[in-house]
């Protein structure tokens, strides 16, 4: 976060903006299905193109964001959580990667 951002305070804010009412996360279902984003051409004409999260992506809460800064943090947690589950040959993957 950049400095700028951290000294800024509510009186920064226009008294027209009421964030009262929001839901944290309220589409965060319909972006896993999928976002379809309407794009304005240069010709003027719009076409609609519809963008979807990459196999494997996955989005975090903002209350554990701060403990997992990159893909590498997350994978390292998952592997220790791994190492704690009871090994059962018939339901564990053929070939895991590490």
């Amino acid at each position: 976060m950049s400095d700028k951002i951290a000294e800024r305070t509510d009186d920064d804010m226009s008294t027209e903006y009421d964030f009262a009412a929001g839901a944290r996360g309220k589409h965060r279902r319909a972006y896993h299905q999928g976002i379809v984003v309407t794009v304005r051409n240069a010709d003027g004409t719009y076409e609609e193109r519809l963008y979807n999260l990459p196999e494997g992506a996955v989005i975090l809460d903002a209350d554990v964001r701060p403990y997992f800064p990159d893909a590498g943090a997350v994978n390292r947690a998952l592997r220790g959580l791994i190492d704690l589950i009871p090994r059962d040959s018939a339901s564990e993957p053929a070939e895991a990667v590490r």
